[in-house]
């Protein structure tokens, strides 16, 4: 008998749930309608839009010559990466010198990860993501016009 009485007991609290929710999504939609059809006093009236369009110069904003590009606008982006890289639990080395240590690691715009190591060797890292990158790397502290000038800023 208690198995029928503990399964009535679930039974009824699932109704009863689901009762309370459907309760809560109708008070929901009232407060929306309600908010909708209320002029509220602290709240003055949205501009029109071609007003917000002529605001969207703003006095005190950066010129469009001293803003920093978005990650979209630049091809990549690099890091330095003096220890070893492990992935999967193997260290990744050079296929062409077998070096392991002292990398340049590039987050490319399509979220593809390359290692370069010293002697200028390229291979893509299928093993890590721009998820990893973007959590080991720190911010960007300068943009480089080249490849050239971002390597020798990094010392390769």
């Amino acid at each position: 008998m208690a198995e029928k009485e503990r399964a009535l007991f679930l039974f009824r609290r699932a109704r009863e749930d689901r009762a309370f929710r459907e309760a809560q999504r109708e008070g929901y939609e009232l407060l929306l309608k309600l908010q909708a059809t209320q002029p509220w006093p602290d709240h003055p009236e949205p501009p029109p839009q071609e007003l917000v369009a002529e605001e969207a110069v703003v006095p005190g904003f950066l010129p469009p010559e001293l803003r920093v590009p978005s990650r979209q606008e630049v091809a990549g982006v690099m890091m330095r990466w003096l220890q070893p890289i492990v992935v999967d639990g193997e260290v990744r080395t050079c296929s062409e010198c077998g070096a392991y240590r002292d990398w340049i690691v590039f987050c490319l715009r399509d979220d593809s990860i390359w290692l370069r190591c010293r002697t200028g060797h390229e291979m893509q890292e299928a093993g890590l993501d721009a998820a990893w990158f973007n959590r080991h790397s720190g911010p960007v502290d300068r943009f480089h016009p080249t490849l050239e000038e971002g390597l020798r800023h990094l010392g390769h």
